[in-house]
């Protein structure tokens, strides 16, 4: 089955973002938008407390357990949202380039924020999806 996200890089903007700037998917697609991804373990303890690089890795790996649940997989991502609670911008460099490299090849298009507080005792990352798919006829 044909690929339903198109990744859009832009030839005028600046090639410094490591990111598509832009993402479609077809009219017939069905959009699925997940909630935060958070860095839980299984018993709901927040995983790798203190460490943004560990946090953003486990949330991904949670965001794609949520994609799976919806009939999607990681290449079907047409935009994120990083969510770090810091304002350092090292910590959200430390988390972006944890999801970055989760991502692989596809590199959906992305906004990375700072922010005072997540919702779970030690949370520091959260990650946003939403994606699109084709299902089978």
């Amino acid at each position: 089955m044909p690929k339903t996200v198109t990744l859009i890089r832009s030839a005028t903007l600046s090639d410094v973002a490591e990111y598509a700037y832009a993402a479609t998917a077809p009219s017939d697609a069905r959009l699925i938008f997940l909630a935060g991804a958070c860095p839980l373990n299984p018993d709901g303890n927040t995983a790798a407390a203190g460490d943004y690089a560990g946090q953003a890795r486990v949330a991904f790996d949670t965001m794609r357990t949520a994609l799976a649940d919806a009939g999607a997989a990681v290449d079907d991502v047409i935009s994120t949202r990083v969510l770090v609670a810091s304002s350092r911008q090292a910590d959200l460099v430390a988390a972006w380039e944890a999801v970055r490299d989760r991502f692989g090849e596809h590199d959906p298009p992305s906004t990375l924020f700072g922010v005072t507080v997540l919702g779970y005792d030690d949370q520091l990352v959260e990650i946003e999806a939403v994606a699109a798919v084709r299902d089978p006829a």
